[in-house]
């Protein structure tokens, strides 16, 4: 068993990758990350910003959600990737945009190691917007 120094919460792996506090902002969230990838979130963050400008920031199932109505997209750190949630209809109608990225229901995989596609995120975005305000 592995013991956080922080929260002391005991884990099965060592350098278990968790939370020693709920987040309760989207930047406290991305402070939480490594060091590395926070560059990255908070520009993803920023474009999902621009594109959505009326949506609500707040954390919901501990990712940072951004909320018009209803849940327009959530995303979340991993080891190699951002997992970027926009929804299945959303991977779906960008799958054309998509065959260089892992997905799956609703989930598109950002790797870490290759530059993040800010048009396509913030197309998707836009586009999730307009489903949502029924245009």
């Amino acid at each position: 068993m592995w013991q956080c120094p922080k929260c002391n919460r005991e884990f099965k792996n060592t350098n278990q990758s968790h939370f020693c506090v709920k987040p309760e902002t989207i930047d406290q969230y991305i402070s939480a990350q490594v060091e590395e990838t926070q560059p990255i979130l908070y520009k993803i963050c920023e474009t999902i910003r621009n594109a959505a400008p009326e949506a609500v920031e707040k954390i919901s199932c501990h990712m940072p959600t951004f909320w018009q109505k209803k849940n327009l997209v959530q995303l979340a750190a991993h080891k190699s990737h951002i997992g970027f949630y926009p929804g299945d209809e959303a991977v779906v109608a960008f799958a054309e945009h998509l065959t260089d990225y892992e997905t799956n229901k609703g989930c598109i995989r950002f790797p870490l190691d290759q530059p993040i596609d800010d048009r396509l995120i913030a197309d998707i975005v836009q586009w999730r917007v307009e489903r949502i305000n029924g245009k």
